[in-house]
Parts: structure tokens; sequence; C-alpha cells
């Protein structure tokens, strides 16, 4: 190709700075000249909205530009080129990305961990290794925490469970006790039992032991009635409290000729006023179903006990105590009872326990076996730590199927 000598620049205007091309864009420049025009592609766009190399740096010169036909400075600035793109924003990439959301499901960035086993074969192996070999709880575990965890369910408001019997001595009063004492080990909250049998109650003996309720101050129901006006707070309502661990007690009249005049009405007043403070409370109601306050705590009741014996007398009653309650207007309470069966006096063999469990099981919501007992049978203080395992766990199973019944 025959080398083309540059072309002299244009003389600067008055005032204006003197632009040199460059080499390259020069002989870019006559390349362009000496080439034939139908041999130049069609532009795939408007040459505005697509300027080239070329164009850019001649545009430097401000005569050229001018020659060209270059837009004024005033002008919209020319389109972006199709083939460049643009790269997205960190907001865009999070937005598309397909990452899990850590708030809404934080197990997915945590490794489950089993629960560590306690007792057992299973617990030793843990505790030797250090936690290195964690086999899991075992079944029975399992079915204990989940015991624990029915027990503690958390509650919005106030329950109130009524535990009675047609017949006394079949376990009515230690099942109170047992099961109070069981809820204060598990709930967060603390629980408060009522003695409101009209027969000279022994619920807070049986749970503090009758020397240490002598000798404390023995107030009782009667002296909470008659300064109830006066009570709003929980510091003024526990001068009138017993307390066995976190089981909060108020005591029974023991005087016969005042036992049995608690009404219904002032059931109700005490049951409201329990309601402000406790949020698990259990009724001590005595034996039968028609003594002056027995309305009061059944309109109040969220779920009832019904007591029983291994005996063919104790299973007629309680079963006679579901026909009664659904008969009068309580047939809603009796459907969901929870029928406790103590083997109290740990009957012969020639009495058919199954036959009896049998018998009532169709009429509840559940039934559930207390075994025999020495730390119940013999009537004196009722504490967890002495009884058999066995008893323990009926006692767990009766304080989950309590708050179960609370909807």
């Amino acid at each position: 190709m025959p080398a083309v000598p540059p072309a002299p620049s244009s003389p600067p205007e008055a005032g204006g700075p003197l632009t040199r091309r460059t080499s390259w864009a020069e002989a870019a420049a006559a390349a362009d000249a000496a080439q034939p025009a139908s041999a130049v592609p069609p532009p795939t766009r408007p040459p505005a909205a697509a300027p080239t190399a070329v164009q850019d740096t001649l545009t430097s010169d401000p005569g050229a530009a001018a020659g060209e036909g270059a837009p004024p400075p005033s002008a919209a600035p020319a389109e972006a080129p199709a083939f460049r793109r643009v790269r997205p924003t960190v907001a865009d990439s999070i937005a598309e990305s397909p990452m899990p959301d850590f708030i809404s499901s934080p197990g997915l960035f945590v490794k489950e961990q089993k629960p560590r086993p306690v007792g057992g074969l299973r617990g030793a192996i843990y505790s030797v290794t250090g936690g290195a070999w964690n086999l899991g709880p075992s079944a029975r575990q399992r079915q204990e925490d989940e015991l624990a965890r029915r027990i503690s369910r958390q509650l919005q408001g106030s329950y109130n469970t009524a535990v009675l019997s047609l017949k006394g001595g079949i376990g009515k009063t230690s099942t109170t006790v047992g099961v109070g004492l069981t809820l204060a080990e598990f709930r967060g909250d603390a629980p408060c039992a009522i003695d409101a049998n009209p027969d000279s109650g022994d619920l807070v003996e049986r749970a503090l032991g009758e020397g240490i309720y002598q000798q404390s101050s023995p107030r009782t129901i009667t002296d909470l009635l008659k300064n109830i006006d006066s009570i709003d707070s929980l510091t003024a309502l526990a001068r009138y409290m017993h307390h066995a661990g976190r089981l909060h007690l108020i005591a029974g009249e023991q005087d016969p000729e005042v036992s049995d005049s608690l009404t219904a009405a002032e059931y109700l007043r005490i049951r409201k006023l329990i309601s402000s403070y406790y949020s698990v409370a259990l009724t001590d109601c005595g034996t039968g179903v028609t003594h002056n306050a027995m309305s009061g705590i059944l309109q109040s009741a969220d779920n009832l006990v019904i007591a029983a014996g291994y005996a063919v007398s104790g299973a007629k009653r309680a079963r006679s105590t579901l026909h009664w309650l659904a008969s009068h207007g309580y047939e809603e309470l009796a459907r969901n009872a929870v029928v406790v069966i103590t083997d109290k006096d740990e009957v012969s063999s020639r009495v058919d326990k199954d036959a009896i469990e049998e018998h009532l099981a169709g009429i509840c919501r559940e039934l559930i076996a207390v075994p025999h007992d020495r730390g119940v049978a013999d009537g004196d203080l009722v504490t967890l730590d002495v009884l058999k395992p066995e008893t323990r766990r009926a006692y767990k199973e009766i304080a989950a199927a309590i708050v179960d019944g609370y909807r």
C-alpha cells in the first residue's frame, strides 16, 4: 500500500489549544479513506449510537469534531452500545441468590445435636468417652422427657382441677399432694393446692408433716376468708399460705364446728383471688359431691380427678360419681375426667385389677394406676424422694394428663 502523507492540520482557532493526532489514528483514518465504501459493512446500529474507536479519538480535536457533525455539548449523551453489559449490583445478586434465610430457618445452619443420655448403659458410655460416643436417650428416657414437656407446658390464664371421690381413704389427698409436688418440680410457676374438705382435711399435714404444721402458725381457709378484702398482692396472700417446697397450700379448717361452713360463694371468692397469682390450682374436695362448697368447686373446675381403689366398692363409687356428674349438668367434666386407682392397701391376688380398670376405662378420658407404696399407704408425710420410681412416674402421668386437659 502506498504511503499516504499526513493531511495538514487545520489551523487552531483563536485562543484554542492545538491538538495533535497520534500516528495510529492517522494511519487508521488513511486506511478508512482508501477502502471502497461498498466494502464497509453496514452498522448494526446508527453511527450516533455506536461510535468507533477512531471516532472517539478524532473527536478529541475540536476542529475535526465540528467538521464531522458531532453533537453540540448540550445534546443528550449517546445511548449505551448494545454489546456493553451492565454489571449486576450486590443487592441484585443477593436478591436472586437461592441462599436460605438463616433467620426463618436457623436449623439449616446448625447440626442437630442428640440429647444427652441419662443413666443406664448409654449414660455410662457417654460419661466414659467424655461425650465422644453419644447413643442418644433410651426409649424410657424419651418417654420421661415427653412427660416433663407436657407438664411444663406454658399456660395462658389460670386453671383449676378438683380432686374428689365418694369414699374416703382411697388416696384422694395423697394424690393431690403427690401431683402437686410433681407440678411444682417441673413447672416454672408454682402451683397452689386448696383444702376444701369439710371434714377436717389434712392436706397440709400430708405435705409438711404433722409436727411441722403444728409448730407453724396454722392459718386456715377461714382466716383467709376473714381478711380476703385486704389482700391485694402475692406478698399479702403468702401470710395465709403454707409451703412444701414450691407447692403453695391453703389449709382446711380443723374446727369441726366451722369446717362444714364453707359455702359455694365463699369458695368462688377464694378461687378468684388465687387465679390472679397462680396458673395451676388443685382443690382437695373431700368425700362426696353434695356438701355446701361443691357447686362452687364444680362450677369453677376445668377438669376433674376421680380417686378410686382396687376394690369392687371403690370401682362402683367412682362410676357412680361420674354418673352423678353427667346427670347434674357436668357431662363435659365427667367425659374429660382422669380416674386414678391407687393400690393403697395392697389388695390380694383375688382382686381382678384388670377387670376393675376395664370397668372404669371406657367412661373417662384417661385411667392411671398408682402402685402400692409405703410412702403413700401409711397416711403420713408424702415426699417424692421416698416414693418408688413407679409411683413417681404415675404422678407424672397424672400431672401431664391434668395439664393436657387445660384448653
